[in-house]
């Protein structure tokens, strides 16, 4: 197991990180110029030893719920290696997939939104809007999920009794 201060050498050889004190002693390495609204690559580093790394959209590690992994036991070529990854899959963005071009609707702010139909039993009816990387799932003008891909809308919809025509 790699000291506190080892691992805090191996953050610090990141120029692309900042360093941020939180409380009790522990450290968190931020990526500023991240693409997604996570920042934070390395989260609470203890002196005790514990700390955890983000690695929420690789694969390959076992995250908690929020997409870290703990790396209390890594060497310094694992977290080397978990660290540089986490940085790369923060600055690229993912090719959104795309959307039957004849569901394409035009949002109410006036900027272009993807739009798709989608319809259950008794002619009920559900939209499922792209905006502001998330997925929106409207019933008329009521709101009635917020998921973050489009998988987990379309999952959703099918598990609700909906489907595209």
């Amino acid at each position: 197991m790699l000291s506190f201060e080892q691992k805090l050498s191996i953050m610090e050889s990141f120029p692309e990180l900042s360093r941020k004190d939180v409380s009790l002693g522990r450290v968190n390495y931020q990526y500023e110029e991240s693409l997604y609204d996570k920042k934070n690559v390395a989260f609470h580093l203890h002196p005790n030893g514990n700390g955890f790394v983000y690695a929420g959209q690789l694969a390959g590690y076992e995250t908690d719920d929020k997409g870290f992994v703990n790396i209390r036991d890594f060497d310094e070529a694992a977290l080397r290696a978990l660290v540089t990854e986490s940085i790369r899959s923060l600055s690229v963005r993912e090719p959104e997939p795309a959307l039957p071009s004849r569901k394409r609707a035009a949002s109410a702010r006036g900027g272009k939104a993807n739009a798709t139909v989608w319809h259950g039993a008794g002619k009920q009816t559900l939209t499922l809007k792209h905006e502001d990387d998330l997925w929106y799932v409207y019933a008329g003008a009521n709101l009635e999920m917020v998921l973050e891909t489009y998988e987990e809308a379309e999952q959703y919809l099918h598990e609700e009794g909906f489907f595209l025509v």
